[in-house]
């Protein structure tokens, strides 16, 4: 949600239960518009909060001309300081698959798993049992990225792909039709497509490349695992990914106002 609007996003998304305090919303408030200008970004969104045992992180994500691509996230633990977080890799990824449980809400901890390796060919091979320790910060960079990549949804239209290849916002998007806005074929995964590139020629033959160069939630594997809901009569859009991400991270909804421009 954008930071200008910040109040008013909030609100759309208080029916989950999870809300925050008039004093964090008066912190961001602030803070958001300072970290603006710091990093000198063109647009800045609150992502949410992770929750954690000692303190909850704050998430927000800087963004430049380029949406997709220009994008960098950062935490707080207070709603005012604000700390810039290392972009995740799939090695970083992997790393993190291991660790269980809720985060401990500090940044320096680090978490510890035993890996066992094979060193050695033949008869010689032996095992011998490493200890790995990867601290919470990677994790929280990770567990954003992934979270990001699986349930950050767009409505159709509201991203426009350059001839150059930069992803922006289009700024002649006002909403879906109340038609429009009921078909799940028209909300696409904002991060780089996957099944797009396996289409065909023929797949793609009615295809406006300059809207459609996103996956489409649709296509996503089980079937039916995204729904959607309208709230307030038609005037507000609910998708909702039924199965979440796994138990471990936080399950998000995204809701889309119809009648003005939502990104």
């Amino acid at each position: 949600m954008d930071s200008n609007t910040l109040y008013y996003s909030l609100d759309l998304v208080s029916g989950s239960g999870l809300v925050l305090s008039v004093e964090q919303k008066a912190a961001l408030q602030t803070s958001l518009v300072i970290l603006k200008g710091n990093y000198r970004f063109e647009r800045v969104l609150f992502w949410g909060k992770i929750l954690g045992i000692k303190n909850d992180y704050f998430i927000a994500q800087g963004v430049t001309q380029d949406r997709m691509r220009g994008k960098k996230t950062l935490y707080s633990l207070n709603c005012m300081d604000w700390h810039l977080l290392p972009p995740a890799t799939d090695t970083m990824i992997t790393e993190i698959s291991v660790v269980k449980g809720r985060f401990m809400g500090d940044p320096s901890y680090e978490y510890e798993h035993i890996e066992t390796k094979k060193l050695g060919e033949g008869d010689e091979a032996v095992e011998e049992e490493i200890t790995v320790k990867v601290k919470e910060e990677k994790r929280l960079a990770a567990t954003i990225s992934i979270i990001d990549k699986e349930v950050s949804v767009v409505p159709r239209g509201a991203f426009i792909k350059t001839p150059h290849g930069h992803v922006t916002s289009n700024r002649s998007f006002e909403g879906l039709s109340v038609t429009e806005a009921g078909k799940i074929s028209n909300y696409f995964h904002f991060s780089e497509p996957v099944n797009l590139k396996k289409k065909s020629l023929l797949e793609k033959a009615d295809l406006d490349p300059s809207i459609d160069f996103l996956d489409s939630i649709e296509e996503d594997i089980p079937k039916g695992s995204w729904s959607l809901q309208f709230e307030k009569g038609t005037d507000l859009v609910d998708t909702v990914d039924i199965f979440g991400i796994n138990s471990e991270t936080l399950t998000r909804g995204f809701k889309w106002k119809l009648c003005e421009n939502c990104i």
